[in-house]
């Protein structure tokens, strides 16, 4: 089973988008809130991303609710999950 790590805050939309089509997929995921600046200084360090979510699947950044939903839509998201 692949890792899936999942950086967000607790007010942003789109991190709440992203969880329901993982959610809605069963993948397990582990969410990392970054409301703390040592927490957020972690995600850009291992994401590149400044804004939230940051999604990476073992371990390789995929970038945000965006980018997630582009994946999902051309199919590419399911073998992601499926390594």
């Amino acid at each position: 089973m692949v890792s899936v790590i999942i950086y967000t805050t607790a007010w942003c939309p789109y991190c709440v988008r992203a969880k329901r089509l993982l959610d809605a997929k069963d993948v397990k995921y582990t969410e990392i809130d970054v409301s703390k600046p040592a927490v957020r200084a972690e995600m850009v360090a291992l994401t590149g991303g400044t804004t939230v979510p940051q999604i990476l699947i073992d371990n390789q950044a995929f970038g945000g609710c965006d980018e997630i939903h582009a994946l999902e839509r051309s199919g590419k998201l399911n073998k992601l999950l499926k390594k």
